[in-house]
Parts: structure tokens; C-alpha cells; sequence
């Protein structure tokens, strides 16, 4: 069970702030890992007492573990639960984390580049079987007049005036709890530790330059419309020398007239008639691969599947590819001669089937009436040019008589 933290610092439930805080530098000096070498007793009573200061110096975590003890810190009765930077707290008293793997007071450095995205359309067999497809990317590079470095030619960074090259600034603040010390990066070099005097002319101090790079995009095998490939360190440099960043390459698919794909495996249509269908055949079929004979077997039936084997889209593991299914579909002729009605009547006939020969009209569609229309308006003028010329015989017989 979890030591009582008022037990720990040897102070009374109704402790004030400034009591508390006393309490605490006391026990925090005893047990300091530093007076203690090798003593792990020692270091670990260190970190109770120091938790127990973080949650009785804190008003809403204090007021929850007085109502509910150590469980109210869990976030089990209701609340969030408490947390808490132990190194955070030392430091803020003494200016040192007694843990080890202190924050680093060495500068960060140049700052990181800008990541960059662009768009790589793709045909359906480039993404089955991988292409390498050449880009143009607008990115800033490094600027060759200064290296990179954003210093005049001649001249070089120097160390920063403001933080001595530690790229970060100490600020101490007062508090209810005492001295606070906090670090932030260093506005004058910009946490890098350095600073430029004399700036390049064709960079102005930045150590980069916007310039159209091409670039090889190497897509691999099998990539689906929606994949995104990140090319590391193709995006912009950062500024002064600080590493690149990423590029982001989101790849669009074309769909296919012939193949869908279903994963790893991919699905086309195979046309063939009936009679190809009834007796069997070799077919030809143009896969992704090249052609491919297919045999349909006599009797194959409507929607009827032949796979091949291997011929689909290639694994992401790289261990070998999906398959092909080739659906079948029987075509069935509109119109027959009247040798092939005969010869089909004839086979019904020796199968024992009933065909009635029944030719049902098809609804007529708008290019029918229109030719129908024209059709009547043709009747039409013929029928009226006739009735002219009768009129006009007539009037001559009438003259002559």
C-alpha cells in the first residue's frame, strides 16, 4: 500500500504552503541521490517524497487525494488522473534533475525543413507491375554561394551573443512556490546556437533557395489507388543548414476497361458464343501478360470462372502474385439466318426440346419513330406529286376536247 504522503513529509494535514514547501526542501536535500551515492533506499524514498509534494502543493490534486487518497489520483473517482514531472519539480527548486537524462542545455540546432506533397497519376498496369515515373517538385535547396551556412562568403556563423551557443535562454519567475526556472529557444539565433554578422547576399541569411527539382519515383509492384510513398529527405531543406524534410508522393490508379481489382487477385470477362460454349474451344485472352489460350470446355456454362495461376496483382511481401479469374460470358446471337433457325430446329428436335420460334416485337425507340416519320412524310409527297399530275392530265384532255 502507497506510503501517506503527509506521513512522507512529516507535516500535518492542515499545512500551509509555505510550511509544505519547507518540509519538502528539507527531505529533498536529505535524500538527495547526490548525498547518497549508490544508495538505491535512498533514491527511491527521494522520488516518494518528491511525488508527494507534487500532489499536495497542487490544490485540486491535494483536495482529491484528502477525499479519496491515493485512488483519487488514478482518475478512478470521477476526475482525470494526476500527473506529474518529478524532474520538472527538483529543477524548479534547485535548477537540476538529480534523475539523469536532463533536459539538454546544448543547442537543438538548425531547425528541420518543410515536408512536401505531390500527386502521381498512374496507369492500371504501371501499378500492378511498378514503374519508375520521373517528377518535378518546386523545393528549397541548399544555396551554393554559401553552402548552406546563410553567412557571407569569406565569413562564418559565429557563436550566439544572447544564449553563448546553448540555443536556449534561462527565464526565472516568481511564484507562490518560490523561484521558477523555465528554458526557452533562443530568439536571437533562433535556438540554433549561432548567429550570422554578415548574411549572404543571394540567400539573405537563410542558407536555402526555391529551385524545380526532378526526381525518380520508384513505385513498386502492386500499389492500389489512395498508397502514398514517402521519399525521406526530399522535402525543403532547413534554414541555415538544418536537415530536410520529407516527401510525400499519393499515387491515383486509373481504372482498367478489362481487369477490377479484388486485392491480390484480379477479375476480367471472357466472351464467347454459344456454340463455343455448347462444343467447346481455344480462346484467345490478352492478360496484363501477354496473350494467353484459354480452353472453355463443352458445356461450359454462363458466369463459369478459369483461373490462372500467378497472373494477378504481385504481393506486398514480394511472395509472388494474386490470380487471374476470367469469368465467362455467353453471348447469345439476335438474328439467325434461315439455314442456322433449320439446323437449330433440327438439333432441338433430336434433343426433344419444344421451340416455338416465337419472335416478340421490340419496344420502339425514338430513332424508329424517326424513321417511321420519315418514312409516312416520304408516302406523303409521293402521293401528292401523283395527285398533281392527274390533275394536270385531266385539264389537258378537257383543252383537247
Amino acid at each position: 500500500m502507497p506510503a501517506d504522503y503527509y506521513e512522507l513529509l512529516e507535516v500535518s494535514r492542515d499545512v500551509s504552503e509555505g510550511d509544505l514547501k519547507r518540509a519538502y526542501r528539507q527531505k529533498a536535500r536529505e535524500h538527495h541521490p547526490d548525498a547518497n551515492p549508490g544508495d538505491g533506499e535512498a533514491e527511491a524514498r527521494f522520488k516518494e517524497i518528491s511525488e508527494a509534494y507534487a500532489v499536495l502543493s497542487d490544490p485540486e490534486a491535494r483536495a482529491r487525494y484528502d477525499r479519496f487518497g491515493h485512488e483519487g489520483l488514478r482518475g478512478g473517482m470521477g476526475g482525470p488522473a494526476f500527473d506529474f514531472d518529478l524532474s520538472d519539480i527538483f529543477e524548479s527548486f534547485f535548477g537540476g534533475n538529480p534523475f539523469g537524462g536532463g533536459r539538454s542545455r546544448r543547442a537543438s540546432g538548425p531547425p528541420r525543413g518543410d515536408d512536401h506533397e505531390t500527386v502521381v497519376d498512374l496507369d492500371f498496369a504501371e501499378a500492378v507491375f511498378g514503374v519508375d515515373r520521373p517528377i518535378d517538385v518546386r523545393t528549397l535547396v541548399s544555396c551554393d554561394d554559401c553552402g548552406g551556412s546563410g553567412a557571407a562568403e569569406g565569413t562564418s556563423p559565429t557563436v550566439c551573443s544572447v544564449c553563448g551557443g546553448a540555443g536556449q535562454v534561462r527565464q526565472v519567475r516568481q511564484s507562490l512556490l518560490g523561484q521558477m526556472v523555465t528554458t526557452a529557444p533562443c530568439g536571437q539565433c533562433r535556438g540554433t546556437g549561432m548567429e550570422i554578422i554578415d548574411p549572404c547576399g543571394s540567400c539573405r541569411g537563410e542558407g536555402r533557395r526555391a529551385e524545380h527539382v526532378s526526381l525518380i519515383v520508384r513505385v513498386p509492384p502492386g500499389v492500389d489507388s489512395g498508397a502514398t510513398l514517402r521519399l525521406s529527405g526530399r522535402g525543403s531543406v532547413g534554414p541555415r543548414g538544418g536537415p530536410a524534410g520529407d516527401l510525400y508522393v499519393h499515387l491515383r490508379v486509373a481504372e482498367s476497361d478489362v481487369f477490377v481489382r479484388q486485392g491480390e487477385s484480379l477479375v476480367a470477362e471472357l466472351p464467347v458464343t454459344m456454340l463455343q460454349a455448347a462444343l467447346g474451344a481455344k480462346v484467345t485472352f490478352e492478360t496484363l501478360d501477354g496473350p494467353r489460350e484459354l480452353a472453355v470446355r463443352a458445356g461450359t456454362q454462363p458466369n463459369d470462372t478459369i483461373r490462372l495461376n500467378g497472373l494477378g496483382v504481385p504481393r506486398a511481401n514480394g511472395r509472388g502474385r494474386g490470380d487471374l479469374h476470367v469469368v465467362v460470358r455467353v453471348d447469345i446471337p439476335k438474328k439467325l439466318s434461315k439455314s442456322e433457325v433449320a439446323k437449330l430446329r433440327e438439333v432441338a428436335s433430336e434433343r426433344g426440346e419444344q421451340v416455338d420460334g416465337i419472335v416478340v416485337d421490340r419496344p420502339a425507340t425514338a430513332e424508329s419513330h424517326d424513321r417511321e416519320h420519315a418514312r409516312d412524310e416520304a408516302r406523303a409527297e409521293r402521293s401528292k406529286a401523283r395527285g398533281g399530275t392527274e390533275a394536270r392530265q385531266r385539264r389537258m384532255r378537257r383543252s383537247k376536247g
